[in-house]
């Protein structure tokens, strides 16, 4: 299983059946989403910039107003990205504190 999204810059990012099982075990809460991470990078309700070059795409649950979900990837290339997590969390502030490259 390897599933692509698109994200804001035109790269695909996978979703590798390896980073899928990382993701459902070590967050389970965030399984039942799978959908809605690959969603999330292609259209995020904003963008920031990791410590590492990582990218970190964030929008809002359907469930709930308060809770977001969080994907972290990485652009290789202009051809190719990975994805290194996903979960859910209901702490935006911590990321507005990151350098904002994109807004929806």
């Amino acid at each position: 299983m390897v599933d692509v999204a698109i994200s804001i810059n035109k790269v695909p990012v996978r979703m590798t059946k390896e980073r899928w099982s990382h993701i459902s075990v070590g967050h389970p809460e965030i399984a039942p989403y799978y959908d809605e991470i690959l969603e999330t990078i292609e259209t995020p309700e904003n963008v920031y910039l990791g410590n590492y070059d990582e990218y970190i795409a964030i929008k809002k649950t359907g469930d709930d107003k308060n809770k977001f979900i969080v994907v972290i990837y990485k652009e290789t290339v202009s051809n190719d990205g990975f994805i290194i997590t996903s979960f859910i969390t209901n702490k935006k502030s911590y990321f507005e504190r990151k350098k904002l490259i994109w807004k929806q």
